[in-house]
């Protein structure tokens, strides 16, 4: 089977911005799409000289609101507008559109047999904006009517389960003569398993233009070569992947990724957003998902959809990696050597003996931490707003255990030689520091304490700038990420990384 092509999506004001962004990713993609849609209204008298000017194949398409692009001035004006674009053909059919976007209901008999005169393949688009499209058979059927088309089927998915139904019918196809995309974040894994769908093409945009077509969740043609090596994805690529929710932000594909390339391996690794754990796993027993990391906030609920656990994982209470073997899954947790040997690192110590240690938080991550510390003979206490699950976690391990609020300042105070930030408040975030992105705002630093924070985007979070700026020695959770990635690598691969 042909790998899919990428097709980077161009939505400039202007053709000079487009060809100019096409130029610095010429040599990712194989076709270009002209978005006449985001063109200004002068330029779009010259758009039949765009192929010529692109130099490679490219698509037509004129957007409709309706159909999530920005063409409202009407059927007859658009009408017009492609007519324009199709006429007076080139005998050098390099220099012609290659393909024409028309979507399902646009039906203009004129403009159809012009396509096929000068041999400009249609294809034949349906959208849903708002819902999953379910019957993916009949409508590629009613969708392809003349055998010279290429149907396409974009539609925005509710849950994960939508993406996962996508797999498995695609399963059935036999060719690639069609485009499937499920759109938005959750639709991530149609673009990057382009191969898997058996898709004709994926859509990729210039990170310039991200903000142009956020909704869809396009992959900028540089990350899907690069880090995902997009190209070499085929029908025997092994897949792993790291599922947690909204799992907005995560370094663990580029870290992956980069293993599997230097060991010349033909696997992939990619985010698989899953706001409920078991759709996770229907997505991984569907699309044959060897191995996940697992993220906030499924490190705990994961337990119980497991039976044969690492006896770590199980002393913890949270798993952070699981894969399937011998026709079951097996949880393990790999965030313990990962902080041990990032936290170790990073203070210089051997062992936290005589160190008073306050912990952020009691979640799946924190769970982990505790048992490490502990480990490291460490002293601590466990802070959370719920009192009732820091008092859990710090019985556990004969821990102290206080509010995260301020009325625990002294405490804090008390337990501030390392402290260590284990919930989300403040990833994605820059400084400053406010209430809402620092969780432990309400504390003042006197310069001498350490602090560890797991988050690692941003490079620097609000309290770890607030804390470096009164003297106190920090350090993001990157090298966390990356010590008990490489432990999972070996899990997902039996190779060290």
């Amino acid at each position: 089977m042909e790998r899919p092509l990428m097709c980077l999506t161009l939505t400039g004001s202007t053709l000079d911005e487009d060809l100019e962004l096409l130029n610095k990713y010429r040599k990712y993609v194989d076709i270009a799409e002209l978005r006449v849609d985001f063109l200004n209204e002068d330029e779009r008298f010259f758009i039949r000289k765009f192929p010529r000017l692109a130099g490679l194949p490219c698509i037509l398409t004129i957007r409709r609101r309706v159909d999530g692009g920005k063409y409202i001035e009407g059927e007859a004006s658009r009408t017009v507008l492609f007519a324009r674009a199709l006429s007076f053909a080139d005998s050098d059919a390099n220099k012609n559109f290659k393909y024409v976007d028309f979507e399902e209901d646009f039906h203009i008999p004129s403009l159809q047999d012009a396509a096929m005169a000068y041999g400009i393949k249609i294809i034949r688009s349906v959208h849903d904006m708002e819902n999953p499209i379910s019957d993916i058979h009949s409508r590629l059927r009613q969708l392809c009517t003349t055998g010279y088309e290429i149907p396409k089927i974009a539609f925005m998915p509710h849950t994960l389960d939508d993406v996962t139904k996508l797999f498995a019918q695609a399963q059935e196809f036999k060719d690639n003569n069609h485009i499937l995309l499920a759109m938005g974040p959750l639709g991530v894994p149609s673009r990057l398993l382009s191969a898997k769908l058996k898709n004709f093409l994926t859509y990729s945009s210039p990170q310039e233009c991200s903000s142009s077509l956020q909704s869809l969740a396009h992959v900028d043609p540089v990350t899907l070569n690069d880090t995902y090596h997009f190209s070499k994805i085929d029908d025997n690529t092994k897949i792993f992947g790291i599922t947690g929710w909204p799992l907005s932000a995560t370094n663990s594909p580029l870290l992956h990724n980069t293993g599997y390339m230097n060991h010349d391996m033909n696997s992939v690794y990619i985010p698989i957003r899953a706001e409920k754990l078991k759709q996770a796993f229907y997505f991984a027993n569907v699309v044959g998902v060897e191995g996940m990391s697992v993220t906030i906030p499924h490190k705990e609920d994961v337990l119980d959809e497991i039976k044969d656990i690492d006896p770590i994982a199980q002393d913890i209470g949270a798993c952070n990696t699981v894969v399937h073997s011998h026709d079951s899954w097996h949880a393990y947790n790999t965030d313990v050597t990962g902080f041990t040997r990032a936290l170790l690192e990073f203070t210089g110590l051997k062992s936290l003996a005589h160190k008073k240690v306050a912990i952020i938080g009691s979640g799946g991550a924190s769970k982990a931490i505790a048992y490490a510390v502990k480990k490291l003979h460490g002293n601590a206490c466990i802070f959370n707003r719920t009192i009732a699950r820091a008092k859990l976690l710090a019985d556990k391990y004969d821990f102290k255990y206080a509010s995260l609020s301020e009325d625990s300042g002294p405490m804090l105070k008390k337990y501030s030689d390392i402290i260590i930030q284990t919930t989300s408040k403040g990833m994605g975030c820059p400084p400053p520091s406010t209430e809402e992105n620092d969780p432990i705002f309400f504390y003042d630093f006197t310069g001498k304490e350490m602090l560890f924070d797991i988050i690692y985007v941003p490079e620097v979070t609000p309290v770890m700038e607030r804390a470096a700026r009164a003297g106190c020695k920090v350090c993001n959770g990157y090298s966390m990420l990356k010590y008990q990635g490489y432990e999972q690598f070996e899990l997902f691969t039996g190779v060290q990384y």
